[in-house]
């Protein structure tokens, strides 16, 4: 009767122990086998936090001895992908990381995915735009027609840099290029580098072109073709697993439905926007075919 109390005690201190953990946030299971953690990068890139944080505690977690990053985005805002993708370099200097590319992974997609140790990518797949792309639309017409003008006071010449209120300035582009140029070139190192390319073949493949996944492997974007179980296969022998490797799931967010609703509405609302050209400047590392 003592060793089944006990056991009884044990055993609801390691559901409470799980359950503690769930509600954390930071859940990974039972590390129990060889385990491999697997990320998912979905969809618009604009923010990091959630990736970066998964990342973080796959890095961590002595039990995962691999990570996949499955990929399926067109790219983003710069700042969120500069920031997965410099998180990426610091887990693959601890484990191995691979990258499992899906339908698409263009321009921010190919961005967070250029650290990898291997980037494995369905002959299909959409990648490469490598290249920065900022847009602008002019009201100026539409408001005199509407018999509306638009007054600003400003502390400098260029504080309403462009404004969607006045035509840009050959000084407006100017300083406008030279931001896009110094962010491309920063696209092209991060290439270069990950990538072990001399910088000009970077410079040749990355006019914004796509590519599909079996072009990339060609030109050496990418290493391997193939889909998500390839990916595991080599993440697999990359960390000198034996036998059936346990796939880890970051888990779901419980922030409610509300959320997911939410998520939901803005990405909606980022499909109509790419329609039509952006009223706000905003650089990006974005594939603008993506629908």
């Amino acid at each position: 009767m003592a060793l089944l109390t006990l056991g009884a005690i044990f055993l609801l201190f390691l559901i409470f122990l799980l359950l503690l953990s769930r509600c954390s946030g930071d859940f990974h299971g039972l590390p129990v086998g060889e385990r491999i953690g697997v990320v998912e990068i979905t969809g618009m890139l604009s923010g990091s936090d959630p990736v970066v944080r998964q990342l973080v505690s796959f890095k961590k977690d002595d039990s995962i001895k691999a990570v996949i990053l499955r990929v399926d985005s067109p790219g983003g805002a710069v700042a969120p992908s500069q920031e997965i993708h410099d998180e990426v370099i610091r887990v693959a200097a601890k484990k191995p990381v691979v990258v499992s590319m899906a339908s698409v992974a263009a321009s921010g997609g190919y961005y967070v995915s250029i650290p990898a140790h291997r980037i494995v990518a369905n002959p299909g797949t959409i990648t490469g735009s490598i290249g920065v792309i900022m847009q602008f639309t002019n009201l100026e017409e539409l408001y005199g027609k509407l018999g509306l003008k638009s007054l600003v006071v400003k502390s400098g010449e260029h504080k309403d840099i462009a404004s969607p209120f006045r035509p840009m300035t050959s000084e407006d582009r100017k300083i406008l290029q030279g931001v896009i140029d110094d962010i491309y070139d920063q696209f092209v190192s991060a290439v270069a580098e990950g990538r072990n390319l001399p910088v000009e073949k970077v410079r040749n493949l990355a006019d914004g072109r796509i590519f599909t996944g079996r072009q990339a492997k060609e030109v050496g974007l990418v290493d391997e073709l193939g889909g998500m179980q390839d990916a595991v296969g080599i993440a697999k022998d990359l960390a000198g697993i034996s036998g059936e490797p346990k796939l880890v799931y970051p888990p779901k967010d419980k922030e409610n439905l509300l959320k997911y609703f939410v998520e939901e509405s803005a990405s909606q609302v980022g499909r109509m926007l790419q329609e039509s050209q952006r009223t706000a400047p905003a650089m990006q590392y974005l594939w603008t075919g993506h629908d």
